[in-house]
């Protein structure tokens, strides 16, 4: 644990996801939230979506961070914003498109939880 989920819009083809995602977990382990090996990253890129009413000039980024419930509001806080500061940092929109950059931190509830290492 966590999981971490980056969706972009296929018009951002420049996005470095390799040195994004290592930026994102090496922003988590600095945390003292999490160590390495439990951080599970993804990126995928979205080919159908829609902003607003506008069929172009528009690109995003969303960010989910999932993590066992648990953790009060101000970690999770601390966590977004600090997500958010290396999207600003590493993500940029090509000429004459606008960016939307987004984190969201949700619960993935203990209980039921089930997971297998070997």
């Amino acid at each position: 644990m966590p999981h971490l989920t980056l969706e972009y819009t296929d018009n951002l083809s420049a996005l470095p996801l390799r040195p994004l995602l290592h930026a994102l977990n090496q922003r988590l382990i600095a945390s003292g939230q999490f160590s390495g090996p439990d951080i599970k990253s993804r990126a995928l890129p979205l080919t159908q979506y829609l902003v607003g009413d506008q069929d172009d000039g528009q690109a995003f980024v969303h960010l989910r961070l999932a993590l066992l419930d648990g953790r009060d509001d101000a970690v999770k806080l601390a966590l977004s914003t600090a997500l958010l500061q290396i999207l600003q940092q590493q993500v940029t929109a090509p000429d004459g498109c606008a960016l939307q950059l987004c984190v969201e931190v949700c619960d993935i509830h203990r209980a039921s939880y089930a997971k297998h290492s070997s």
